[in-house]
């Protein structure tokens, strides 16, 4: 079970926790834990606050009382003040060097689930429930990637292994901190954001869990994001891939690398709400609830970044991609989109607009020669555009369904930027202004009849 920072954000949340372990104690669950609801974004804060030689004490003490109470509420005493004294001898070694590495904002980001898990276990013990803390940082063995760091499947499962079976035969339930790992020198690493949905697919294959449990504050995974589509309805059941291209492309149910243990391991996610723990939420496996057009689900990505290579010199030059694709691998550009005209005089690529500014200006270097021999005509980049896509797995061999895509975009009265389907044909992706997003989606979602299609099934 793996419960989200809102399931955990204050006692009555935590009790309402271990009311739900108490439900399944039976079965032997497993818990790992995210920070409470807000914190890494209040750490991240601390720490840019930090670096600029800005006074932290009075945002410590905010951030200290937040868990302090609840520290209280379940006589946990002793949590909060080892920890945030930790807390602030990192944070005054950024003040005094007045830089932040990913190594020390992993470090700082840490504390969020490193305090959250013990206020957990105290509640799951105040309900009578044998439960135990566990540092995720003695079971997760990752690179030094920091900020995103990839993981070493065979040193962690033996340590998971090692460390959870002993605790789990002895009945105790283990409460372990989501999101961070630590490379084999033990610097501390974090998976990325969201990164508790991977930690927890991670451990369940290691220990071959019958069922992962995600545990949110929404019903499972909708049609679209409710926020932007009132009408948006709960899919009972969706595939793996539908899932991983779900959560790839904005829709923020998983975090995308959480299928790739579950899947190896043939273990099923069930998505439910916490605050409904009877609601029977959302399935992902290997079958999906059917669709007559074979769309399941309309999203979107915004903050994005379109970067352009066009120039007729491109025409027939071998090697030309892998080279714009090389100078993205070496600053470690996750690109989100690629398409390439067939004419091969274009290649559009999509990126996250924190990181496309460095990537444009790396493009530009690596390509001097051919810009300077007229190879190659523009390198632009458009920012504050939005990548839109459809996925579901019936899609595939389905006649029509990208005519009545991008008819509905049309009759939104939107103009569509760069467009890319893969070969796979369960999603189609394309760009748009990001102003027109939301509008879009709406759009996508009435032309596919995605809730009154869902509600049906569901009824």
């Amino acid at each position: 079970m793996k419960f989200g920072g809102s399931s955990v954000g204050t006692a009555d949340a935590m009790s309402k926790v271990a009311n739900i372990v108490a439900r399944h104690h039976h079965v032997q669950p497993i818990l790992v834990v995210s920070a409470l609801q807000g914190v890494t974004d209040a750490l991240l804060a601390l720490a840019e606050a930090a670096k600029n030689g800005d006074d932290v004490r009075e945002s410590l003490i905010v951030l200290r009382k937040k868990h302090q109470e609840i520290a209280d509420v379940f006589e946990e005493n002793d949590v909060c003040d080892g920890l945030f004294t930790e807390l602030e001898k990192v944070l005054a070694e950024v003040a005094a060097h007045k830089q932040l590495s990913t190594r020390e904002q992993d470090l700082i980001v840490s504390f969020g689930e490193r305090l959250s898990a013990p206020l957990v276990a105290a509640a799951l013990r105040g309900s009578g429930i044998d439960a135990v803390a566990v540092d995720a940082r003695t079971l997760i063995v990752t690179d030094d990637h920091f900020t995103s760091a990839s993981v070493a499947f065979d040193a962690t499962n033996e340590k998971i292994i090692a460390t959870l079976a002993p605790i789990i035969a002895r009945g105790v339930v283990p409460v372990i901190t989501g999101f961070i790992g630590a490379t084999a020198t033990g610097d501390t690493t974090t998976l990325g954001r969201g990164g508790s949905d991977y930690s927890v697919s991670i451990i369940a294959a290691a220990l071959e869990a019958k069922e992962i449990w995600i545990w949110k504050e929404v019903d499972g995974i909708m049609t679209a994001d409710p926020r932007v589509v009132a009408e948006a309805a709960l899919l009972s059941a969706i595939s793996y891939d539908e899932a991983a291209e779900m959560s790839y492309f904005g829709a923020k149910v998983l975090h995308p690398k959480t299928m790739i243990p579950a899947v190896s391991a043939g273990i099923p996610i069930r998505m439910r709400n916490t605050f409904k723990p009877d609601a029977p939420g959302t399935v992902i496996g290997t079958r999906a609830t059917p669709s007559p057009f074979g769309v399941k689900v309309t999203t979107a990505i915004k903050k994005l970044s379109m970067v352009t290579v066009e120039g007729k010199g491109m025409i027939g030059m071998a090697g030309f991609a892998a080279r714009v694709l090389a100078v993205a691998g070496k600053l470690r550009v996750n690109i989100v989109m690629f398409s390439q005209s067939s004419s091969e005089q274009n290649i559009c690529l999509v990126v996250e607009s924190a990181g496309s500014r460095a990537f444009t200006q790396a493009l530009e270097q690596e390509l001097s020669l051919e810009v300077g021999m007229q190879l190659i005509d523009h390198i632009t980049e458009q920012d504050d555009v939005a990548a839109v896509a459809i996925v579901g797995e019936e899609m595939r061999g389905k006649i029509g369904v990208a005519g009545k895509l991008f008819t509905a975009v049309a009759d939104a009265g939107v103009n569509v930027l760069a467009i890319a389907q893969g070969s796979s044909e369960r999603n189609i992706s394309f760009i748009v202004h990001g102003a027109d997003a939301d509008r879009v989606v709406r759009a996508v979602h009435a032309a596919f009849r995605l809730h009154e299609l869902f509600h049906k099934i569901q009824v």
